[in-house]
């Protein structure tokens, strides 16, 4: 028989803070909305190439640096492994990327962008700055740039 767990003390609860208190103003509330926007705009400017902003994320990366580890890239865009290592089959299964093992260390995988993923990768990134500037739109543009900066801090 399990002995009983002790019961933690119940926080304070701010009666002013309960009345006051709007998901509306709150910053999660507000990046998730601003990040369905920048997603719905992603979709339809990229409808044509089935791609995800993930898998954007990572051929950009790719097409950046050239072959790179499959768990550096997730890192450099903030993908888990598990999350990285769907989305790199999913991008092989498709012909983007080719996987290799590493000559120097054989337990790693980079991941290269195949000539159809090059061929996509920059057919997406010229139209990267419309999905950019269409999520902004609202914005003046010392505002957006203000956005921006105070974004890239966050992150």
């Amino acid at each position: 028989m399990n002995a009983p767990h002790p019961r933690k003390a119940s926080p304070e609860i701010d009666a002013e803070a309960v009345r006051t208190y709007r998901v509306e103003e709150q910053i999660g509330y507000l990046i998730r909305r601003a990040h369905q926007r920048a997603s719905a705009i992603f979709e339809t400017v990229m409808r044509d190439f089935s791609v995800t902003p993930v898998q954007f994320a990572v051929m950009t990366k790719l097409h950046d640096l050239g072959a790179t580890s499959q768990n550096q890239v997730g890192r450099l865009v903030g993908v888990d492994p598990a999350t990285m290592f769907g989305v790199a089959r999913r991008l092989t299964t498709r012909g983007l990327v080719r996987p290799t093992a590493d000559e120097a260390d054989a337990r790693l995988v980079l991941l290269t962008l195949t000539a159809e993923g090059i061929a996509v990768i920059e057919a997406m990134k010229s139209r990267g700055a419309e999905v950019t500037a269409r999520t902004l739109e609202p914005l003046s543009p010392e505002e957006a740039a203000t956005l921006v900066r105070l974004l890239a801090r966050l992150g």
